[in-house]
């Protein structure tokens, strides 16, 4: 059986962006990539306009299957997204790292939030195509 690649999706707080990718990979890419998501802190919970917007767009609870995870509480990964953390963002050893540069939406409108899912979503199906063709 062949294992697949891990991907972790790294952000400072590990509570919106990261959360999103996290469960937009084991969504729309779990049968190519293992999906993780940490910071270098954490919050008290997942962000509810995150929570909320993605329950309405793709039937996902992130509340009952993530919770807000520190690096060490992943296992070694092959592939590190960071989000654009516009601070140094966390480093975990990796055999390919990029940044997707994504503002982060917290405090925003329902529109700019489900626009950085819609980017998010349109990253995760180009990893997941990449990953597939064996170019990262």
């Amino acid at each position: 059986m062949t294992m697949l690649p891990k991907v972790a999706f790294i952000c400072v707080h590990n509570s919106c962006r990261s959360q999103i990718a996290e469960a937009l990979g084991k969504h729309l890419a779990g049968d190519v990539f293992e999906s993780y998501s940490a910071g270098t802190e954490t919050k008290p919970q997942i962000n509810q306009d995150a929570v909320r917007l993605m329950k309405q767009l793709y039937g996902i609870d992130m509340e009952k299957t993530q919770y807000s995870k520190v690096l060490e509480d992943i296992p070694p990964v092959d592939i590190v997204v960071t989000m654009g953390c516009n601070v140094q963002c966390p480093f975990l050893p990796c055999t390919h790292r990029e940044d997707w540069g994504l503002d982060d939406p917290t405090g925003m409108d329902d529109t700019v939030f489900s626009e950085t899912i819609w980017t998010i979503r349109d990253k995760i199906t180009n990893l997941k195509e990449r990953i597939k063709a064996k170019e990262i």
